[in-house]
């Protein structure tokens, strides 16, 4: 068995902005350049994919999860009933009433606009078992604020307990 030996280029030095306290006034190397950034079209494929797995991470915590569900349904995107198993009786209730509305629609002629998405989701655990979350969602220059509660039934599985979204624009019209 032959094993094959690499050769390796020599290392360069690192560039030093110091002076070399030898000599007084002695030459000054030249300073580092930053390196520049990577655009995101010029990503590497592990990069990508380093990012596609934060995305994912992210997709599987139980409040990011049901934000992202919550958006769908409440904007006409999926049936209500597609979330009958992950809601408590008092949520799902307020979800029927929620959804013939369609709060999160996207709004603009024909409803063409921009889909509504979770632009950001916080999280507050009161005590173990219970998350309280709320959600940015961002459709264009519209933001919406949605709030839920989850708890963790006796099998570990979160179901939404409460929800809430903030004020529609028809409520705001009447109030101006």
């Amino acid at each position: 068995m032959t094993t094959s030996t690499r050769t390796s280029r020599p290392a360069s030095k690192p560039v030093s902005t110091r002076r070399d306290s030898r000599r007084p006034g002695g030459p000054r190397t030249a300073p580092r350049l930053p390196q520049p950034t990577a655009s995101p079209t010029a990503l590497s494929p592990t990069a990508l994919s380093q990012a596609a797995a934060r995305r994912r991470a992210a997709a599987r915590q139980p409040h990011r999860w049901f934000a992202d569900q919550l958006v769908l349904t409440l904007s006409g995107r999926r049936p209500v009933h597609a979330l009958l198993g992950h809601a408590l009786p008092a949520a799902y209730d307020r979800l029927v009433e929620l959804a013939p509305q369609a709060p999160l629609r996207p709004t603009g002629r024909h409803h063409r606009g921009p889909d509504p998405e979770v632009r950001e989701c916080g999280v507050y655990r009161p005590r173990s078992g219970v998350i309280e979350a709320f959600a940015r969602i961002t459709a264009g220059e519209r933001v919406r604020a949605l709030a839920f509660r989850l708890e963790r039934g006796r099998d570990a599985r979160w179901r939404c307990a409460a929800l809430d979204i903030g004020p529609s624009v028809s409520v705001w019209s009447r109030t101006v």
